[in-house]
């Protein structure tokens, strides 16, 4: 129990997968805010924009599960607890890979900007997901 607790502490500002972590978390209690505060805006930027002004209320809705999705990931950082953090930011790679075929399925592949955001950000977690499990503590240090 010992070395598993100092393994856990082992991990923390000086790792790479940390930050990444924590800019993700970050970025994704952002996107939330805005669209629980400028819906359309939020819409428009994720790619698909709303047809009318009352599909606004769904961009608050999901703009509350992104703040959540952002939070739930903050107090594992906190506590240094990295193989807890691994799991749920490997569970939630399933969002901008979601997203990257919602879109796809909207507007097609012409839809590069929005494709490429959603795509780039699946991307960057799955590697930061074999950062958070595999890599070795020395090899992940920033």
């Amino acid at each position: 129990m010992e070395t598993q607790i100092k393994q856990q502490n082992d991990w923390g500002m000086r790792s790479v997968s940390y930050w990444i972590t924590l800019a993700v978390a970050l970025g994704i209690i952002f996107i939330g805010v805005r669209f629980i505060l400028q819906p359309q805006v939020g819409a428009l930027e994720y790619g698909i924009s709303f047809n009318n002004q009352h599909d606004a209320v769904y961009g608050k809705i999901k703009g509350i599960r992104d703040v959540f999705s952002g939070i739930v990931l903050l107090p594992l950082l906190i506590m240094h607890m990295r193989k807890p953090t691994a799991w749920v930011f490997t569970t939630a790679i399933v969002v901008p890979s979601a997203d990257f075929l919602i879109v796809h399925s909207i507007n097609g592949t012409g839809d590069l900007e929005h494709l490429s955001i959603h795509g780039i950000t699946a991307l960057v977690m799955i590697v930061n997901s074999f950062l958070l499990f595999y890599a070795n503590n020395q090899s992940d240090k920033g």
